[in-house]
């Protein structure tokens, strides 16, 4: 979802049309499951008595690689058979993996998606708690392991995708009969909303964290305003003279990155040499840190940038972007996103004027981080259609962005036609904003909202929403910040 690292017949039809090959995917040719036979052959007369483990792997296609130990849930790491192309399914299957956090059938589920990989271990979601449920997590197809062998590249698409999505909650919805919410942080709010714009009539509510919305690739204007004013000028000063030097000083700190691919054993095969992957790096440097600190954070940065060291521009650049970020072993789990970016989701360019001519490659696009022997053409209409769709028909959408993420600059937004959706701020918080983290009225409201869309809201946060809170006691092991949201330090969405 960016120009560097780190986010007619019908344009629902064109997206993840383009391309179809029809190759089989090797081994994984089983018959997929009829949506139909979802549920298995389980009665309701006998449901309530059967192990949970017994009713999940009744679902034809779904399978258990492991059962983990959670206090007060069962913890399921899970396979599920999908069709490689869901408009063909005929044409080959693979195994996505999913896990799922189990507290009770009579509880609402939260379907949770953060856009990559899966978690193995246990976690909840913002939402997951606010309504003590039931969380299923599905891992994005084309990560690995969740990728069909081999990859044709042409049948990963939001469509596709969000049919995965689909498919996964009708055959658990048998036993899961509650509300649904469906949530994810960033890319993963992304995927929730492209979910919804394909399947509006399986959930019964969305909360999207911090979900970028580029509609029109080649207009990125609104992110340098954003870049213009965001935080207090002694840090954005900070921030450009790091930046400046790192480029200043280019030869004396590439032979340390010489250095340090040398030890690591990385090289740079797919972005074309240790000096654009030096740069990338680099330019990433101003957005990667609004992306992950906070104002607060500023302190912390050589206030002299001309006057430090060699090493302390190094520590400091390599500490925020992160100097492995863009070597071939650091991009081939990011593949899939890249191939994204490139195609359909579109990536963020910012002009940076501070830096002068010391930029040799300016922000590179998806196309330079995806190996050349996988074919990329854009379909500029593809967000474009989900934005409108957004703006004029969501029902029972919430949107969550930090004021200081760059991310959220271009954001989704809710116009005449959409209903009971909502868009809520979080004050000087950056790419890990949460309904928490909004001002007390907000945050009551939204919890509320959640709430209210789980078909768990009690008459006394029915009758007065400001009085709504979350039902699950806060968990330290299960309730960590999104992990998904503090992975490497890098610009990806």
């Amino acid at each position: 979802m960016r120009k560097a690292l780190r986010g007619v017949l019908s344009l629902a039809m064109l997206i993840g049309a383009v391309g179809a090959t029809g190759t089989s995917a090797g081994a994984a040719t089983a018959a997929i499951p009829a949506v139909e036979q979802a549920g298995g052959t389980t009665s309701a007369a006998n449901a309530s008595t059967e192990d949970i483990k017994d009713r999940i792997l009744a679902i034809p296609g779904m399978s258990l690689i492991e059962e983990k130990p959670v206090s007060g849930y069962r913890f399921f790491v899970l396979e599920y058979t999908q069709p490689i192309d869901h408009r063909k399914p005929s044409r080959g299957t693979f195994q996505q993996r999913i896990t799922l956090l189990h507290k009770d059938t009579s509880r609402p589920t939260v379907f949770y998606t953060g856009g990559y990989n899966v978690s193995t271990s246990a976690g909840r979601s913002e939402p997951t708690r606010i309504v003590d449920g039931n969380q299923v997590s599905l891992e994005y197809r084309f990560f690995t392991p969740s990728r069909p062998e081999p990859a044709d590249w042409s049948k990963l698409d939001i469509w596709q995708a969000a049919s995965d999505q689909h498919r996964v909650f009708t055959a658990l919805k048998k036993i899961y009969d509650r509300n649904w919410l469906s949530t994810g942080g960033s890319k993963g709010g992304m995927t929730a909303t492209y979910y919804e714009r394909f399947y509006p009539k399986d959930m019964d509510g969305v909360v999207a964290y911090v979900a970028p919305n580029d509609v029109w690739n080649k207009e990125d204007s609104a992110y340098d305003r954003f870049f213009a004013k965001v935080g207090t000028k002694d840090c954005r000063d900070r921030l450009n003279g790091v930046q400046r030097e790192a480029l200043i000083r280019r030869a004396p700190l590439e032979a340390k990155y010489e250095a340090y691919a040398a030890e690591n054993g990385y090289t740079f095969t797919t972005v074309g040499s240790l000096d654009r992957a030096y740069e990338a790096v680099v330019m990433d440097y101003v957005w990667a840190f609004w992306q992950y600190s906070k104002v607060a954070d500023c302190a912390a940065l050589p206030a002299d940038a001309e006057a430090a060291t060699d090493q302390e521009i190094w520590d400091s650049v390599d500490g925020i972007s992160g100097f492995s970020a863009y070597a071939d072993q650091g991009l081939e789990r990011y593949t899939p996103y890249y191939y994204q970016a490139g195609t359909q989701l579109g990536s963020p360019d910012i002009k940076q004027p501070w830096l002068g001519d010391l930029s040799r490659y300016g922000y590179q696009p998806p196309r330079n981080f995806v190996p050349r022997s996988i074919p990329m053409t854009f379909q500029p209409f593809a967000m474009l259609d989900v934005d409108t769709w957004v703006t004029h028909h969501a029902d029972r959408m919430m949107y969550v962005y930090g004021e200081n993420d760059p991310w959220g600059a271009e954001r989704f937004r809710i116009g005449k036609g959409a209903r009971d959706s909502y868009v809520y701020t979080a004050p000087g918080a950056n790419h890990g904003a949460n309904v928490a983290g909004l001002v007390a009225d907000e945050s009551a409201e939204a919890t509320a909202t959640i709430l209210r869309w789980a078909g768990v809201a009690p008459a006394a946060v029915a009758a007065d929403p400001a009085k709504a809170k979350a039902l699950a006691p806060y968990d330290k092991r299960l309730d960590k910040q999104d992990a998904q949201l503090n992975r490497e330090r890098t610009l990806r969405p």
